[in-house]
């Protein structure tokens, strides 16, 4: 690695797709209210794929202030079907009424990635991921969160796809890097492109 690389994240997936890729990192999570730029972004009119990209730029430039000539990888990721955009369910029982709202219906993931540097956004992409749910029963559900607990309340579908939640679906449409959060592909050859890690 030539120069300094940062995830701008505190989360346990996104570093081990980071680690398994055999990069060499610090993590820092940023300190940024979401839910307001969220909220701001909605009231511009920004669509889940815009909102997936700004709060990714948000994460990266907030680390990048403490790490002065660093690439910082900021992340974020929307989950969205047709107007509705899903967050992070608060209890099982959000967690239960997202799982009834997609039954039978492909909802989209969009994961923004950005790489900053001393303050200013070098490379940013989305990328897509569709998700079509099988029909699920009320019962099946019941026992799907019955079973996984707390953990459906750490994703913003309420399922994780390496686990369990895998059952929930009758056809994917995108990669499995991008439907954990990080776009690894794109982002590998950009920190290429840019000299951030040897090519």
């Amino acid at each position: 690695m030539t120069q300094p690389l940062v995830l701008a994240s505190s989360s346990p997936f996104r570093r081990m797709l980071m680690k398994n890729a055999g990069l060499a990192f610090e993590a820092q999570a940023a300190d940024i209210d979401e839910r307001a730029i969220e909220a701001r972004l909605h009231e511009e009119g920004a669509d889940p794929q815009q909102v997936a990209q700004a709060l990714a730029r948000e994460k990266a430039l907030a680390v990048s202030r403490h790490w002065p000539a660093a690439f910082v990888i900021g992340s974020d990721q929307t989950m969205s079907l047709g107007d509705r955009v899903y967050h992070k369910p608060a209890n099982l029982a959000e967690a239960r009424e997202t799982l009834l709202s997609f039954s039978g219906e492909t909802h989209q993931l969009n994961s923004g990635v950005v790489i900053v540097r001393d303050g200013v956004s070098l490379w940013e992409d989305v990328v897509m991921a569709k998700l079509t749910a099988r029909r699920l029963s009320e019962s099946f559900i019941d026992g799907y969160l019955a079973r996984t607990g707390d953990k459906a309340l750490t994703s913003v579908g309420a399922y994780q796809l390496e686990g369990e939640g895998i059952q929930l679906f009758s056809h994917i449409d995108g990669d499995y890097f991008t439907i954990l959060g990080l776009p690894m592909l794109p982002l590998l050859q950009a920190l290429r492109d840019l000299g951030a890690i040897n090519g």
